[in-house]
């Protein structure tokens, strides 16, 4: 048996990874000016970086929301469509190793899915998401580079933008701590440096974002939780989940390669 291929095809990424049966063998991320050329450009370079052949390939699956636009066979080779948030679910299920949780997908919006290993359920989206975060940092700060803000962000403090429990209530209220967000931005102080800024930008979208998967969480009876898409490599994720964790009683989940979970999905996936 050969090689799957899965592509999670974006408007202008793509995300590409490789499977021999349940390991991965390789992934990459690629950007370009449309679908097609991103396609075909991610499917290139994974073939140039790990040495393969058009002959090692027994399938490409593609999902996403421009996986429509490739049409017929990428390459003479064969080609599926597999839907998107089936895709969501089963990656995220295989790289935490869950047989039931409900899968959020952080790209530029965000999508809730419930999943088990047979059927994937659209719960909501969300409009918020790394495209929020983007464009608020482009009128804030006058920045758009997602890696560049996540890494001015590692020198703010929340403690100059965001209001705690702590800044209104000398009492403790039963089931918050006194550090957990009363408001986002509540406490922006004159001196707030664009550190300060970015770091409260990226707790608005997460902490926007981990309140939604609480509620989804328990619309669906569930404690898993798991957090997928190109947005959950910012370096403070982690941290913001884990309290949400704790408060919540829940079990928030970053995987390791969570940004390829629709990508490792779709090679996962069943065709039916």
């Amino acid at each position: 048996m050969g090689i799957i291929v899965g592509l999670d095809v974006g408007g202008s990424t793509t995300k590409i990874v490789g499977m021999d049966g349940d390991k991965v063998i390789g992934n990459k991320i690629v950007k370009a000016d449309d679908p097609v050329t991103s396609a075909f450009g991610a499917l290139g370079k994974l073939m140039d970086s790990y040495a393969l052949q058009i002959s090692d390939i027994e399938k490409l699956k593609i999902t996403g929301v421009g996986a429509s636009f490739p049409n017929g066979n990428l390459l003479g080779i064969p080609t599926v469509r597999i839907q998107e948030f089936f895709a969501t679910g089963q990656g995220g299920l295989f790289l935490s190793g869950l047989e039931h949780a409900i899968v959020v997908s952080m790209g530029t919006g965000t999508a809730f899915v419930e999943a088990t290993k047979k059927e994937v359920r659209h719960i909501i989206g969300s409009g918020v998401g790394g495209g929020t975060l983007v464009g608020l940092s482009n009128c804030a700060l006058n920045m758009r580079d997602f890696d560049l803000i996540a890494d001015m962000s590692k020198d703010g403090d929340l403690k100059h933008v965001d209001l705690t429990i702590g800044d209104i209530s000398h009492a403790a209220i039963p089931g918050l701590t006194m550090d957990t967000t009363a408001s986002n931005f509540g406490k922006m102080q004159d001196d707030a440096t664009k550190a300060d800024i970015a770091i409260g930008l990226f707790n608005v979208v997460f902490q926007s974002v981990g309140t939604m998967a609480v509620l989804a969480a328990r619309n669906a009876g569930l404690k898993d939780v798991v957090f997928t898409g190109q947005a959950t490599k910012a370096p403070m994720v982690a941290g913001i989940y884990k309290a949400f964790s704790e408060l919540y009683n829940l079990n928030f989940v970053v995987p390791q390669m969570s940004e390829f979970a629709t990508a490792i999905g779709a090679c996962i996936a069943s065709e039916d």
